[in-house]
């Protein structure tokens, strides 16, 4: 039985470590997990000829979307964001999950205390996530902050779509924000020491920042020293990942196993 993840870089993917820590754990030795190379146009023949041989997939960037549009059937979560960050085997095709959700709700929920404002970082496919994961905590109002303007509109209208008020706003004005969750969904290095600076994080009570290498970074650093709880992109990796192993399975994820292979 195999699955794998799939991206365009791959090589830096913890995932073939945490979902093998899985296996060993369960004792599931007719299990392996690999990973390809694969670009977005690629994606379709490459599900196309390893249909046969794997009975899932992880999707990274930026191979989100393409994912989504490929599937025969998408959940709740994969259908409510577009985005799918999971092929599952079915007949005749694939169903797409969005697992990203569930694992922000997961890291978040301990630490949420009913916050009706909240901000994102970022417009990309992990932030449609966030946007979607946010409202299932209870968030009414999301501010996006991104370089892309256009994209943080696009995140305003699935917001209509999804019963969520999103205000749009250009990267730069993001220190402006006063909401009390903030999610940055920015890669590494785009959020430096210099822009730290200009951001109080007098009103920030939990943090999350979905870079996992290089930690802490400048942000996280600076919501922990004023006060905020932190949240690191391993924690969010290990619990989207969880999430994976169980549709890939069938059986419950060893999560302290595959925490324990993060580090």
């Amino acid at each position: 039985m195999k699955a794998a993840v799939l991206g365009s870089p791959i090589a830096h993917s913890l995932s073939p470590a945490l979902h093998e820590a899985g296996f060993a754990a369960l004792g599931l030795a007719n299990w392996q997990y690999d990973s390809f190379e694969v670009t977005t146009a690629e994606l379709e023949a490459f599900l196309a000829a390893n249909a046969e041989e794997y009975e899932g997939f992880s999707l990274t960037m930026p191979l989100k979307r393409r994912a989504f549009e490929l599937a025969k059937q998408h959940t709740k979560a994969a259908a409510d964001s577009g985005v799918a960050n999971t092929l599952v085997k079915i007949t005749g095709g694939w169903e797409a999950d969005n697992t990203d959700i569930g694992g922000i709700v997961d890291v978040l929920r301990p630490h949420w205390k009913d916050y009706h404002d909240a901000a994102v970082l970022g417009a990309g496919a992990t932030a449609t996530s966030a946007l979607i994961a946010l409202r299932d905590l209870g968030a009414r109002r999301v501010f996006v902050y991104a370089r892309d303007l256009e994209a943080a509109a696009r995140l305003a209208e699935l917001g209509e779509q999804v019963g969520v008020a999103v205000a749009p706003n250009r990267l730069v004005s993001w220190e402006q924000n006063e909401a009390p969750a903030l999610v940055s969904t920015l890669p590494a290095g785009v959020i430096g020491p210099d822009d730290i600076e200009r951001y109080a994080f007098s009103n920030v009570k939990v943090l999350l920042d979905v870079v996992y290498d290089g930690w802490p970074t400048p942000l996280a650093q600076a919501g922990a020293a004023a006060g905020a709880t932190v949240v690191s992109g391993k924690e969010l990796l290990v619990r989207q990942a969880a999430r994976q192993f169980e549709l890939f399975t069938g059986r419950e994820a060893p999560i302290a196993a595959m925490a324990e292979a993060a580090k």
